[in-house]
């Protein structure tokens, strides 16, 4: 009953579907209102995202997706990367948090820690690497490595230089650490995790920064003189500097995703292009690159996988108000924001320009804030989101 009346919520607010095989969703759970994770399904699959980040291996939203066909990136928090330099450890973690659900829920993937290199945390960073070999084992030993992969998700602030997008290079201080978890990426066919922000560099700079840069709008965009390709968009140029600096390293094949990437719909007085408006731009027209599957300039043929961040504004999260609205959706299951996206529930059409529907507090049951993991907690409030020099160096060449 609960989930009818949440789709008939999603009907009369006029939320957008997209058909892309292709679009991912980060679902963070640091709040104390959010609708159970059996109401969540439907609103999932109403946007046509196939694919979830999870912040941890939250054994409720795991078994609420069984046989749904969504695909998941469960997440190891960086406060378990110690313990998990034990084989045993990893073994029993990997038992109990991914082979249980399998395949029922189509876990595809391990993300180990997150952001974990900018933390400048030595002792932490070097925990890195052998509990992604340690859970990757594990994996192995229960016949699961086909099936899933490991990896973990970097900020922009691992590159040392990001402009033009051809020069891109990592930090000296990381290369070596950043070369050996590529190998090992190669080594078990898994992907390259960055996240990505735009919003950030319009936020330090708002003066020199073009808003239509950032925010996927017509513009004038920009020529990279080493290989005269053409940049209307600063998220486009992100990328690939990152592949720009794994090509460097030796790592010219290796599949490249952004776990995160998006925009805040509120913020504070000095975090300016925070608003309805802005957040609106520049998901609806990710969403639409991500739906015609265009590449970068750099790399047109291959796809975006992308996992917009995120699906719920939430509460509890600390830091500057922006990182309480980073959410498509309220926790009653209406828009933050109108998306202005074709709407496809059923058999009915509609458009998300529609007023959002009532809160209709009968559906929500309050979701526990504390099996989100701290270090996705103490990243979103700390070093993982920041304007690295780098990134500023990045639009600073855009004005050139």
């Amino acid at each position: 009953m609960a989930s009818n009346l949440l789709l008939f919520m999603l009907l009369i607010s006029g939320v957008f579907v997209l058909r892309a095989s292709c679009l991912g969703i980060n679902y963070g759970q640091i709040a104390n209102n959010l609708p159970t994770p059996e109401n969540v399904v439907p609103l999932l699959k109403s946007v046509g995202a196939t694919k979830v980040k999870l912040y941890d291996a939250d054994p409720k939203v795991l078994k609420a997706f069984a046989n749904t066909g969504v695909e998941f990136i469960v997440g190891l928090g960086n406060e378990y990367l110690s313990k998990m330099r034990d084989p045993q450890k990893a073994l029993d973690w990997v038992t109990t948090n991914v082979k249980c659900y399998l395949p029922a829920t189509k876990i595809t993937a391990i993300a180990v820690g997150n952001e974990v290199l900018t933390f400048n945390d030595t002792s932490l960073s070097g925990c890195l690497l052998p509990a992604m070999q340690s859970i990757h084992t594990a994996l192995v030993t229960l016949n699961l490595d086909k099936q899933v992969c490991v990896t973990t998700a970097h900020s922009l602030g691992v590159l040392q230089t990001s402009y033009p997008p051809s020069a891109g290079a990592f930090r000296q201080d990381l290369s070596a650490c950043v070369a050996q978890i590529l190998s090992f990426l190669v080594k078990t066919g898994s992907p390259f995790l960055i996240n990505a922000y735009p919003f950030f560099a319009y936020k330090a700079s708002p003066k020199q920064v073009s808003l239509d840069y950032v925010l996927f709008q017509p513009n004038s965009g920009t020529i990279d003189p080493a290989t005269n390709l053409h940049y209307d968009n600063m998220l486009f140029a992100q990328i690939d500097a990152v592949y720009s600096a794994l090509s460097a390293l030796g790592y010219k094949k290796i599949p490249v995703q952004i776990s995160e990437t998006g925009w805040p719909s509120k913020g504070d007085e000095d975090e300016i292009g925070a608003s309805p408006e802005n957040a609106k731009k520049y998901n609806a027209n990710l969403i639409k690159l991500i739906a015609q599957k265009k590449g970068t300039p750099l790399r047109p043929n291959s796809d975006l996988n992308i996992y917009v961040f995120a699906l719920f504004n939430e509460n509890m999260k600390p830091g500057p108000s922006s990182e309480r609205n980073y959410g498509l959706f309220k926790p009653d299951g209406t828009p933050a924001y109108s998306l202005g996206l074709s709407t496809n529930i059923g058999n009915t059409t509609s458009n998300s320009g529609a007023s959002p529907a009532k809160t209709n507090t009968s559906i929500i049951m309050p979701a526990s804030p504390t099996s989100s993991s701290n270090g996705y907690l103490s990243i979103s409030s700390g070093t993982g989101r920041f304007a690295s020099s780098s990134s500023i160096l990045l639009f600073l060449w855009f004005l050139a």
